[in-house]
């Protein structure tokens, strides 16, 4: 997942708090050699190695309820999010790096082996097939939503109730620190003049992403681009925008943040809506910032 990973959590004594703690980042270690697409040799490479040989192949439970999860938001979204996009985001890795955009032929090459309809998925049996030659998975809109969940409830089976995982910008948390109403979150905001001021949510029980070009853009011939690949061009986003989004689980919110920085806000907010999450959305279009917010948002806002 190529991010770090934080907890806090308040515990009865060190030792226990400890023995949490380790079991937690264990968790999050486990899952990132299932689910990394860095490593040649974690499930997930595993799985697109076999693109286009017909090979249905098992899964694991934890690679099982992600892809499932983002097979459903690929349905709800159109393709807006969509875990198949792997070579358009190697190929957009490197053009970051080179600051150049990609060759088209490349890049067509690269859209040719994406689209979330070629990933089949046999619910009976937990496999999966990738129909297309060289398609390749990447799961970084939504792993480490899961990651963050799943460490929360190792320290709750260790006795933890109240604490906070965090991890490249996703968090879940349970319940609040003794003596608050809940866990204290900045929502910062775009940097510039117009820009409105942060926002503070208090959470406990949910969970929260952002995603967006706050920190992570590059200049390509006078437009900014962002790190997220927008699965209908291959190319990065170039909506300067920031997106949080408050949902059940961080799973929820880690993957409905990057759909809704594709879709916009008109069409994120109606996909928040519909999901039962909040979501703030801040944008630069044409050097003014614009944001909305939906009523499920405001009703985590600190008063």
């Amino acid at each position: 997942m190529g991010v770090p990973f934080r907890i806090v959590l308040y515990a009865a004594d060190r030792t226990s708090a400890e023995a949490a703690a380790r079991a937690a980042f264990a968790r999050i270690a486990a899952l990132n050699a299932v689910m990394s697409d860095y490593d040649s040799d974690s499930e997930l490479s595993r799985l697109s190695q076999t693109s286009g040989t017909g090979q249905m192949v098992k899964l694991g439970d934890d690679l099982w309820i992600v892809l499932a999860r983002a097979q459903d938001l690929a349905r709800r979204t159109e393709g807006a999010f969509d875990v198949t996009v792997g070579p358009c985001v190697n190929l957009w890795r490197k053009a970051r790096r080179d600051r150049a955009l990609p060759d088209p032929a490349r890049l067509d090459r690269a859209r040719a082996a994406t689209g979330w309809q070629h990933l089949e998925l046999d619910a009976k049996q937990r496999t999966a097939r990738l129909r297309v030659p060289g398609m390749r998975l990447d799961l970084g809109g939504i792993a480490k939503g899961y990651a963050v969940d799943e460490a929360l409830k190792v320290l709750a089976a260790h006795g933890i109730s109240r604490a906070l995982v965090s991890g490249g910008g996703d968090l879940a948390t349970s319940d609040p620190p003794p003596g608050k109403s809940g866990w204290r979150i900045e929502v910062a905001a775009p940097d510039a003049p117009d820009a409105p001021p942060a926002r503070h949510v208090l959470l406990r029980r949910a969970g929260l992403a952002t995603s967006g070009d706050l920190f992570q853009h590059v200049e390509i011939g006078g437009v900014r681009y962002s790190h997220i690949v927008d699965p209908r061009t291959g190319l990065g986003l170039t909506d300067r925008s920031q997106v949080t989004v408050i949902a059940r689980d961080c799973l929820t919110a880690d993957s409905l943040s990057t759909a809704i920085s594709v879709l916009g806000p008109e069409r994120g907010l109606a996909l928040a809506n519909r999901a039962g999450a909040g979501a703030y959305i801040a944008r630069q279009p044409a050097g003014r910032v614009e944001v909305a917010e939906n009523r499920r948002f405001r009703r985590w806002l600190e008063q």
